[in-house]
């Protein structure tokens, strides 16, 4: 009997990235979860409608499906913007979500639960951070204090259910993912996303928040794919914080150049200092992960751009611009 897979969030960025692969090997019975937008057509993926918010509809989801295995991909999530003038769509939603899946699936028995956690939580450092080095006795970035501690009480979560039962519970604190399928209009994108389309729809010039200084640690997608995969088969504790990342830090400014450079076009770079920018620079130690799960990034940054560069050119039309 194949085992179940039940990946929450599906129509997203990340978890439409792990539902595809999954769907692509043909191995697991898949299931997917997909609430307002609409789900995209796989003969290898069983759909499922349902508000994740919802206590009675959770409830009704896993006696249906009854998975082995879950990946929480599910949450509110958007840009810089909206973490500095909106923080609290991402606070209320993520935390009463998660507290029903993971309440299910060890009701439910399922053998083990991915769950994605971030890294906003970590301090701005020049040097690799490890998962211990987070310090609860010093302050995280103001702009992030509400996802931050969000992100904290469920990793804590995770770690409460997963001694209430058999089901592994893991907390990937992933870097800045891109990639296929990222959001990529101009209101809710991460910045990667949202230049890429401001370069590949530019006339001569851009506009980027800032000065570009702030550091950010980029992984590609399949990477990611590849990491909750290794967890699945690796892990040997109940439960498991890990973080994800390429290991190395580069400034927005010098990405910003790099896409330009791998699209071919000639833009001229304007900086607009009015607008919100969360000056930090953050990259990752995933030796924990190495050691663990055998996992290291393979897709370089500039491989990275260029193969999402392609996907954009050959999907414009299929997503929405603002």
């Amino acid at each position: 009997m194949k085992q179940r897979i039940l990946v929450c969030g599906a129509t997203g960025f990340i978890g439409r990235n792990i539902a595809e692969n999954y769907a692509a090997e043909g191995s697991f019975e898949l299931h997917a979860v997909f609430n307002k937008r609409p789900p995209f057509d796989n003969a290898r993926i069983v759909w499922h409608q349902c508000d994740l918010t919802d206590p009675c509809e959770v409830t009704k989801l896993f006696e249906i499906v009854k998975p082995t295995k879950i990946i929480q991909a599910a949450a509110t999530t958007s840009g810089a913007k909206d973490i500095v003038t909106t923080p609290q769509i991402h606070v209320t939603d993520n935390v009463v979500m998660n507290s029903y899946i993971f309440r299910a699936a060890v009701e439910n028995k399922a053998q083990h639960l991915v769950f994605f956690s971030c890294t906003v939580m970590y301090q701005s450092n020049n040097q690799p951070i490890a998962e211990d080095d987070y310090d609860a006795n010093k302050c995280v970035h103001p702009r992030y204090f509400g996802v931050a501690h969000t992100k904290l009480y469920l990793e804590k979560m995770c770690e409460f259910f997963s001694g209430l039962g058999k089901t592994k519970f893991t907390a990937i604190r992933h870097s800045n993912i891109y990639g296929p399928h990222d959001k990529f209009d101009l209101n809710r994108s991460h910045f990667f996303g949202a230049t890429i389309t401001k370069v590949l729809t530019s006339i001569g010039e851009i506009t980027i928040w800032g000065s570009g200084e702030e550091a950010r640690d980029l992984l590609h997608v399949d990477d990611l794919v590849a990491f909750v995969r290794k967890v699945f088969v690796r892990q040997e504790k109940q439960y498991q914080v890990y973080n994800c990342g390429y290991g190395r830090s580069e400034t927005v400014l010098n990405v910003v150049k790099q896409i330009i450079n791998s699209s071919g076009k000639s833009v001229v770079i304007k900086h607009d200092f009015n607008m919100p920018t969360i000056k930090t620079n953050l990259c990752l130690d995933c030796s924990r992960a190495q050691a663990d799960l055998g996992w290291c990034p393979e897709i370089s940054l500039e491989d990275g751009i260029s193969s999402t560069i392609t996907w954009w050119q050959k999907n414009n039309g299929t997503f929405k611009i603002e």
